[in-house]
């Protein structure tokens, strides 16, 4: 498993160990002028699950690769965290937020795959 895909992987174990939920993982390796290879896309159901779920993912991450966040971004209200860990951006949502900006939508000639929910 190259670098890439292992983090796609824990960044999605760290999102699931605090129940963030409709984990969509886009896939823009085969779209040209992308400013990276991966967006991850979850929900959490309040602003405090929200800043959880960033955090158990810059834990979790750290920890079993390593690797650390470059940037994080939407901390302070948390209603959308982007994370940045170069090749994969991680988008953390309120469910309005999410669906209000709808960035599954934008990159709809990306691959699609949908994590299921733990629960």
């Amino acid at each position: 498993m190259n670098e890439t895909k292992l983090l796609v992987q824990k960044i999605t174990e760290g999102i699931q160990e605090k129940k963030g939920k409709n984990i969509v993982i886009a896939d823009l390796t085969n779209i040209g002028d992308t400013i990276c290879k991966y967006f991850i896309i979850c929900q959490g159901n309040s602003s405090s699950q929200v800043l959880a779920i960033a955090d158990s993912v810059k834990e979790y991450v750290k920890k079993t690769t390593g690797e650390r966040v470059y940037g994080m971004d939407g901390v302070r209200n948390a209603q959308w965290i982007a994370m940045d860990y170069g090749d994969i951006l991680v988008h953390v949502f309120l469910p309005e937020v999410r669906s209000f900006y709808n960035l599954e939508n934008l990159w709809a000639d990306a691959k699609l795959t949908t994590i299921p929910d733990l629960d």
